[in-house]
Formats: structure tokens, sequence, C-alpha cells
């Protein structure tokens, strides 16, 4: 899979290619000013960045990313703002502390294993009823739409360390085994091609 401290140094190159979906899963998510959101996999911070850019934002807000270069590429953001190094499987918050969770194109990049153990962490951090919303790559089962999942796949499998990040994933079956009941969902064409689900965590 793709090495992140590598790529920390060029990943904002391609920012624009998220910026459609990250818009839409911050409309799905709907934090709120007293919310505690965690972004999982924030990366150089582009969710927090959409986010902060907005009227409307929490005023208590993590991002962690296992890369510590991306970590440290991530720019100034509000007061009351944090973002550390941290796994996705092994998340720095309590048991039922946060409001919102945002996991943007994380899920895809992930093992099995690992994607069930980060879907895990993210329903114990979660308060009951809270908010998750996730973003991946994605290309839905449309005739039309075909041949690019499989040039997507193709790539993926033919240069994992550096197109690892374009393997499509549904990640609607996995949040039914962590317990998430399904709200909504918004696939984005422009920019990556990219599935926007918000799901419930258990009361």
């Amino acid at each position: 899979m793709a090495d992140w401290d590598v790529q920390a140094g060029v990943y904002d190159r391609q920012l624009f290619l998220e910026r459609r979906a990250v818009e839409a899963a911050l409309d799905l998510a709907q934090a709120g000013p007293d919310d505690v959101l965690l972004d999982a996999g924030t990366g150089t911070g582009a969710v927090l960045r959409a986010l902060a850019a907005r009227p409307l934002r929490p005023r208590t807000a993590i991002g962690v990313d296992a890369s510590a270069r991306m970590v440290d590429r991530v720019p100034p953001l509000p007061a009351g703002w944090l973002v550390q190094r941290a796994d996705a499987r092994d998340l720095p918050a309590e048991d039922r502390s946060v409001d919102v969770a945002i996991a943007s194109y994380l899920l895809h990049v992930l093992e099995p294993g690992a994607r069930r153990a980060a879907l895990a962490e993210l329903r114990r951090v979660l308060r009951p009823g809270a908010r998750v919303v996730t973003v991946t790559v994605y290309v839905p089962e449309r005739r039309r739409l075909r041949p690019l999942g499989a040039a997507l796949e193709t790539l993926a499998r033919l240069a994992p360390e550096r197109l690892g990040s374009l393997q499509p994933l549904d990640p609607r079956p996995d949040l039914i085994d962590a317990g998430f009941s399904l709200e909504r969902a918004r696939f984005t064409a422009l920019g990556y091609p990219s599935l926007c689900v918000a799901a419930c965590a258990p009361g």
C-alpha cells in the first residue's frame, strides 16, 4: 500500500480532486458549534480546512493520521482544534466522547481487517446516535461507468504504493457489519468519483 510519509510532500497537489466529495461529506455531517468532531485519517487536513472555512463549525475538532509527515503539513487551524499522529485503529478519544466523525478517503486504503478495526474504534468513541460520515473512491454499477471502475482497480493493483488509494470501495456493508445504521449516501462525479455515506452509531 501507499507510503504516506513519502507522499506527504506532494499530497496537496491532488486535493482539488477531493474537494467536491469533502464538501458533500461536511453537508452530510451537519456538525454544529457544540459538537466534538473527529477527522480520522486527516492527511494534510483537507476536511478540517474546508470545515474551518464554513461560518457554522464546531468549537472542538480533532484530526488524526498515522503519518507524522502528513500531520506536519496541516496548516494552522482555528483555536480549539488540534491534530496529532494516531492510528485510526487506536483513536486518542474516550469512549462515547465524539458527536461527529468523518473518515474521508481512508477506508478504501485499509486492508479488510484494518478497516473493521477502524470502524470498531469509531463506534467506540461515538456517542449513542452520533453520526459518522465516510468518503471512499467509488464507481456505481452503471454500464457506462464500468470501464472507469475497472481502470481504477487496475491502476490500484499495478502500483499499490503510489495508486493504491484509487481502489474503489462501497463501505456500506462494512458500516452495517460494524453496527452502524445507514442514513444517506451521495455520489460525486467531479474530481475523484466518490461515495459519501452518513451512518448513525447505535443508541
